[in-house]
């Protein structure tokens, strides 16, 4: 039995969830995301919680039925508290430059690259270091895939650890050409 799926989600104030047949709407402070449920579940709002329940317990189903309140849960929270990501650029003249819904990243390549935020993101610099960038939205996938899309222009290499990493990512660090031959 899914553990994850028979937890009903909690409606926080100002947040309204509507179910129109298999679509399910969420609104709040932050603004309104909506998704469509798969056939094996239903869901229903009963008061200030919402329960997701299978229609049978068939693999399929009982995987479906976490993943489906999971899902719901993400956009509870992405439309009342909303998702962000801290991205860090490490490495001599690497730098970002935000201008509307265009970021510029020089990160050693011989031309700038220049990445089209998507609709529903906002892409910030950090106040105190601008080499930092702070990505929020109120999609966790979207976030996630945003962060993930600029990290990949420039990964961190293992030598010197250069490049463009999470705030939190751990960077396994290998020893040089030289100090191998001498050990």
């Amino acid at each position: 039995m899914s553990r994850i799926g028979k937890k009903p989600v909690a409606l926080p104030s100002g947040v309204t969830v509507e179910v129109a047949g298999a679509v399910i709407k969420v609104k709040g402070s932050k603004g309104e995301l909506s998704y469509t449920h798969l056939p094996e579940v239903s869901v229903k709002v009963d008061g200030d919680w919402v329960l997701i329940e299978r229609k049978d317990d068939l693999a399929q189903s009982r995987a479906r039925h976490g993943l489906t309140r999971q899902l719901v849960a993400n956009m509870i929270q992405g439309v009342s508290e909303g998702y962000e990501k801290k991205l860090e650029i490490i490495g001599v003249g690497y730098k970002a430059q935000v201008q509307g819904k265009k970021l510029t990243l020089n990160l050693g390549h011989s031309h700038p690259i220049n990445y089209l935020i998507p609709e529903g993101i906002e892409v910030s610099q950090d106040e105190k270091n601008k080499n930092i960038l702070i990505i929020r939205g109120i999609d966790k996938q979207l976030v996630g895939q945003v962060a993930a899309d600029i990290r990949d222009f420039r990964k961190p290499e293992p030598y010197k650890g250069k490049g463009v990493r999470y705030i939190d990512e751990h960077v396994r660090r290998k020893v040089g050409k030289t100090a191998a031959k001498a050990g």
